[in-house]
C-alpha cells in the first residue's frame, strides 16, 4: 500500500515534542557589566579622583595614540575591589598610560588579583606612548577581584587607565567592595609626668668650634637639668637644658645629664667627641620643602620653629629647622618677594624680600634652643631657579657661618649644565669644592649631599666629606614611593655609620602638599607606621616634611615615640639589613650599642598575615625577650622564633635581648 509522506512541517513538530522532556532549559545570558557604570567613589588612589570614561585628568581615554570610549581613569597606586559572588565568567580590558601624560612619562604596572589576592594577571611596567596592552582573563571559580594599577619609584604621570574594560558574569552580581577604612590607632603611650631624658647619647663637635645642644627630657615642667663633668668651654642653663659654647681640646668627654622635677630625676650619659667629625647620629628636624616649596618665608620658618617646641617634639630630640630652596632671589619670577638684587659687589648672597635678615632669623631659632639649616646648588641655580652657589662657594659658606646657620643641603640640579655627571670625578667634585669652602669656615655646618644616589654615592659620600646623602629621587606621599625607596636601602648598609648616613629623603607624614594647599597625607595608618619604623631602622637623617602648626595627635605620636626613635640615635651608628624576604614578607634587623637587635617584621603585601623570624636568622641562641617598640610593652621570652600577625602594608617593631 502507497503511503503518504509526513510533511516537513509535521515532522517539526513531532519531534520537538518528543525531545522537549529531554533538552535543557537554555541558560540565562551572560551579564555584561562595564567598569565605569559601577560605583568608581570606593577605589582608592593616590592621587586625585577616578573619572568613568575619561582619564584621570579628565580627558577622552587614550592609549598608545588610540581612543577609547569606554573605562576607567585612574592614578597610581589605584585599587578597585570587586566581588563577583562566585559567577564571574571572564574580564577584559585595554590598559596603559594615558597619553595626555606625554611619552615616555609615568611608570605603572597592572595587575589583577584574585581570592587570597593572587595575581592573576601582570602587566610589564607601561609607560605613556607605550601600545594598549590586552587582558582576557577567565574568572571561573574567583569570588572577587582587585584591579590594581601600582607605580614605580614614584607616581609622576602615573595616569593609569583600563579601558573598554568589563567583568562578563552568569548573573548581573558584580558588587562594588567598600574601600579599606584604616583607623588612625595610636600605639605610642603618653609622656609620662616623671624626667625622661631622651636625647642622643653621641655627640661631635670641632675644636673652637660654637656648641648648641638642648637635653631633650619629657615630663611636667618645671624641671631642672644638671651635668657632671661637662668639658672646658661648655655651660649648661639648668633651667633650659641648653649646652653652649666651645671646646677647645680634641678629646673624648663623657658626661652625665641630670634632669629633676616634683616627681623625681632621670640621667643619661652624653660622649662628647671633639675632633673632626660631627653629625655622628642622623639629623632629627623639619624641612620646609614637601609642606611649603616655592612658598616658604621667615615667617613660616619662625612658625616652624615655635611649633617644634610648643608640641614637645624638641623634648624627643628633635633639633633642626631647615630652609629648603626659594630663599634665594629667582632669576626671572614676576613675584616680587622672589625679586632682588643676586649678589653685593663683593659676590655675597644676597637673600629674597621673604628673607630679610637670615643672622636675626638663625638667633631666632637658636633662642629657642634649635639648629637651622638652609639649601643651596652647586650650579647657577637651584632646582626652583633660584641663585646658587657655582664659582662663590666660598663666599656662600662664609655667609651661612655668620648668618649662623648649622646645615647645607647641597642639591645638583643644574649643575648639569656645567658636567653632565657622567663621571665619578664629575659626579663629586662640586661636594669637594663646597666641602674645602665649608673646612675654612669657623661653624660647624652639617653637610647633607642631595644628587639622588648618581655614581653610587653611598660608596664614596663619606670619603668626599659628606654627613649624608641622598640614595634616592624624591619621596612623596604614596605607598609606591615610600615603599620602593625605603626597601630599596638594602645592601648599602655596609657604607653607613657615626658621622656619615644614607639619607632616603624626608618623611611624608602629617599635612603636606608641596605648596600653599596641604593635605593629609595619602599614606594609610599603617603605612605611616611603616614609612617611621624602616627610616629609623635605616639609622636614616629623620626629616618631618609636613606643617608642624596642623600637627594632628596622630602625627605627633608617630614623631614622639622615644623607643622608636631610638633605633635611629643610637651610638653604634648601624644601618638595618634586609635578613629574609618571602614574596611580599620582609625581616629587617640591626644591632645596637647595648648588644640588642632591633627587628622590623613588615608586609607589603595586601592582606594581615603572619610573620616569623628565626633566632638563627638573627645569630641568636635560647631564649630572647621580644619587646614591642611601639605599644613600648614586653611581648614575653621566646624560643628559637618570635612570630606575629603583620597588617596589609604595615609593620611590627620590636627589640630583642637574652631571657634573664
Amino acid at each position: 500500500m502507497n503511503r503518504s509522506p509526513i510533511p516537513l512541517s509535521s515532522l517539526l513538530v513531532l519531534t520537538s515534542i518528543l525531545y522537549a522532556g529531554t533538552l535543557p532549559l537554555r541558560a540565562a545570558p551572560a551579564q555584561t557589566n562595564y567598569l565605569a557604570n559601577l560605583d568608581i567613589s570606593e577605589i582608592s588612589q593616590g592621587w586625585g579622583t577616578p573619572h568613568a570614561n575619561q582619564s584621570v585628568g579628565g580627558n577622552p581615554l587614550s592609549i598608545g595614540g588610540h581612543q577609547f570610549e569606554r573605562g576607567l581613569g585612574t592614578h597610581a597606586i589605584s585599587e578597585f575591589t570587586l566581588d563577583l559572588g562566585g559567577q564571574g565568567l571572564s574580564f577584559s580590558a585595554q590598559v596603559g598610560v594615558d597619553d595626555e601624560v606625554g611619552p615616555g612619562r609615568g611608570a605603572v604596572t597592572f595587575k589583577v588579583l584574585g581570592d587570597t589576592n593572587q595575581v592573576l594577571w601582570q602587566s610589564p611596567e607601561l609607560h605613556g606612548g607605550d601600545a594598549a596592552m590586552p587582558v582576557n582573563l577567565d574568572l571561573t571559580g574567583v569570588r572577587q577581584i582587585t584591579l590594581l594599577a601600582d607605580a614605580g619609584n614614584t607616581i609622576d604621570s602615573a595616569h593609569a587607565d583600563w579601558a573598554d574594560a568589563q567583568i562578563v558574569t552568569k548573573k548581573n552580581r558584580v558588587r562594588v567592595v567598600p574601600t579599606i577604612k584604616e583607623e588612625a590607632v595610636i600605639l605610642t603611650p603618653k609622656d609620662g609626668p616623671s624626667p625622661r631624658i631622651n636625647s642622643t647619647k653621641l655627640l661631635g663637635v670641632r675644636p673652637g668650634h660654637d656648641l648648641l645642644y638642648t637635653i631633650a627630657a619629657t615630663g611636667d615642667r618645671p624641671m631642672t637639668f644638671a651635668a657632671d663633668n661637662l668639658p672646658k668651654g661648655l655651660q649648661l642653663d639648668a633651667q633650659s637644658g641648653r649646652i653652649a659654647g666651645t671646646v677647645s681640646d680634641p678629646g673624648s668627654y663623657s658626661v652625665t645629664m641630670h634632669a629633676t622635677n616634683g616627681l623625681g630625676g632621670a640621667t643619661r650619659d652624653l660622649k662628647i667627641v671633639c675632633g673632626p667629625q660631627i653629625g655622628l647620629t642622623p639629623a632629627m628636624g623639619w624641612n620646609s620643602w614637601n609642606c611649603f616649596a616655592s612658598s616658604v618665608s621667615a615667617d613660616k620658618v619662625k612658625a616652624a620653629a615655635d611649633a617644634m617646641v610648643a608640641s614637645g617634639l624638641i623634648n624627643h630630640g628633635w633639633t633642626y629647622i631647615n630652609i629648603d630652596d626659594y630663599w634665594e632671589v629667582h632669576r626671572n619670577s614676576k613675584d616680587p618677594t622672589l625679586q632682588g638684587p643676586h649678589r653685593d659687589d663683593s659676590g655675597h648672597i644676597i637673600p629674597n624680600p621673604r628673607f630679610p635678615d637670615m643672622k636675626g632669623l638663625a638667633d631666632y631659632v637658636h633662642a629657642k634652643g634649635l639648629r637651622i639649616g638652609l639649601y643651596s646648588s652647586p650650579g647657577s641655580w637651584t632646582c626652583g631657579g633660584c641663585v646658587a652657589s657655582y664659582q662663590h662657594e666660598e663666599q656662600d659658606a662664609q655667609s651661612y657661618a655668620q648668618w649662623g646657620f648649622d646645615y647645607l643641603k647641597y642639591d645638583w640640579c643644574s649643575y648639569s649644565t656645567i658636567d653632565k655627571g657622567d663621571t665619578l670625578a664629575g659626579q663629586q667634585k662640586p661636594y669637594r669644592v663646597m666641602r674645602a669652602a665649608l673646612d675654612k669656615v669657623n661653624r660647624d655646618i652639617l653637610f647633607s649631599f642631595c644628587q639622588y644616589g648618581m655614581g653610587d654615592v653611598w660608596k664614596w659620600g663619606a670619603e668626599a666629606g659628606g654627613n649624608s646623602w641622598r640614595t634616592t629621587g624624591d619621596i612623596n606621599d604614596s605607598w609606591s614611593s615610600m615603599a620602593n625607596i625605603g626597601f630599596r636601602q638594602n645592601g648599602h648598609e655596609v657604607y653607613a655609620g657615626p658621622g656619615h648616613f644614607n639619607d632616603p629623603d624626608m618623611l611624608v607624614v602629617g599635612k603636606v602638599g608641596w605648596g600653599n594647599n596641604l593635605h593629609a597625607t595619602h599614606l594609610t595608618p599603617n603605612e605611616q607606621y611603616t614609612h617611621i619604623s624602616l627610616w629609623c631602622l635605616l639609622t636614616a637623617p629623620l626629616l618631618i616634611g609636613c606643617d608642624m602648626t596642623q600637627l594632628d595627635d596622630f602625627t605627633k605620636s608617630l614623631l614622639s615615640n622615644d623607643e622608636v626613635l631610638a633605633l635611629d640615635q643610637d651610638p653604634l651608628g648601624h644601618q638595618a639589613a634586609r635578613i629574609t624576604k618571602i614574596g611580599d614578607l620582609e625581616v629587617w634587623a640591626k644591632d645596637m650599642e647595648d648588644g640588642s637587635k632591633a627587628v622590623g617584621l613588615f608586609n607589603r603585601g595586601y592582606t594581615t598575615t603572619p610573620l616569623t623570624v628565626s633566632w638563627a636568622d638573627l645569630g641568636l641562641k635560647g631564649k630572647q625577650t621580644v619587646r614591642d617598640l611601639w605599644r613600648q610593652q614586653d611581648l614575653g621570652a621566646f624560643e628559637n622564633a618570635f612570630t606575629s600577625p603583620v597588617p596589609r602594608h604595615g609593620v611590627v617593631l620590636v627589640r630583642i635581648w637574652p631571657a634573664k
